[in-house]
């Protein structure tokens, strides 16, 4: 079974930038897309998600504002949106869609962005430890839990150009880089490290700015977190460069499932 993570920097340019193709190279049975910037009635007139999948939606408040959506070819039982949580209760930036389907659950997360402002960098530690504690319950569950999205996090050296010029830069901040440590160490599992192993330097986004994309200066910061259960199935990882230089600034990242 295979499951597509994206962060698709604004749906209705994506869908200008041709991403009905990569849909159906994917052949995906759950992808979950993040920063979709758009509500059902703003997407292009004539145009519909591909064939065979169901779809959810979940919506900022705040018009072109981040946003998740997933669509799924295999039945969804259950929808629930946000984590009930004080510091945006009611999920009001769309951020979080999960998903329950027969035998898995499913995740998307699009974590906020620390930006250079200290109110926003507050905003979103104090979010992240929220959502810590909100997926604590999943990682006992005895079925897969596949957690995924844009994270705004690149973890250690290995996922990040130039560690040491972004040292003070939000994403890579000690203490996020801590705060992911601990996630891992509950007992998470970082689908795409434990495939490749420590050393492979493979990004999944990159700055608009200067020649980021043609000399690789990315940050890997999408992610697939498993528990033990989705862990023991997995069969494949990859991350689709090629997306993101044509269709976003961030690349899709790609888990096979073996159930």
């Amino acid at each position: 079974m295979r499951f597509v993570s994206w962060n698709v920097n604004g749906i209705r340019a994506a869908i200008r930038k041709g991403i009905d193709g990569y849909f159906q190279s994917f052949d995906a049975d759950v992808v979950m897309l993040q920063e979709v910037r758009a509500l059902p009635e703003q997407l292009p007139k004539g145009w519909g998600w591909p064939e065979g999948y169901e779809v959810h939606m979940h919506c900022a408040e705040k018009k072109g504002y981040s946003g998740v959506a997933t669509l799924s070819r295999v039945p969804v039982v259950m929808v629930k949106t946000g984590m009930e949580g004080s510091v945006d209760f009611g999920d009001s930036e769309g951020r979080i869609l999960i998903t329950e389907h027969q035998g898995f659950t499913c995740i998307n997360t699009y974590l906020p962005s620390g930006s250079n402002k200290q109110e926003r960098q507050e905003f979103k530690e104090n979010w992240m430890d929220e959502w810590r504690a909100f997926l604590a319950p999943y990682l006992k569950m005895d079925t897969p839990v596949i957690v995924c999205g844009d994270l705004n996090i690149a973890h250690t050296e290995d996922d990040i150009w130039n560690p040491k010029g972004n040292a003070k830069s939000s994403g890579f901040l000690p203490q996020e880089r801590e705060w992911f440590t601990k996630l891992l160490d509950e007992g998470w599992n970082d689908a795409f490290r434990n495939h490749v192993g420590e050393g492979e330097k493979i990004y999944s986004w990159w700055s608009n700015r200067g020649q980021a994309r043609a000399l690789n200066r990315g940050w890997r910061i999408d992610y697939f977190l498993l528990n033990e259960a989705a862990n023991a199935m997995v069969t494949n990882f990859s991350i689709g460069r090629q997306g993101g230089i044509y269709v976003s600034d961030h690349a899709p990242v790609i888990l096979d499932l073996e159930f």
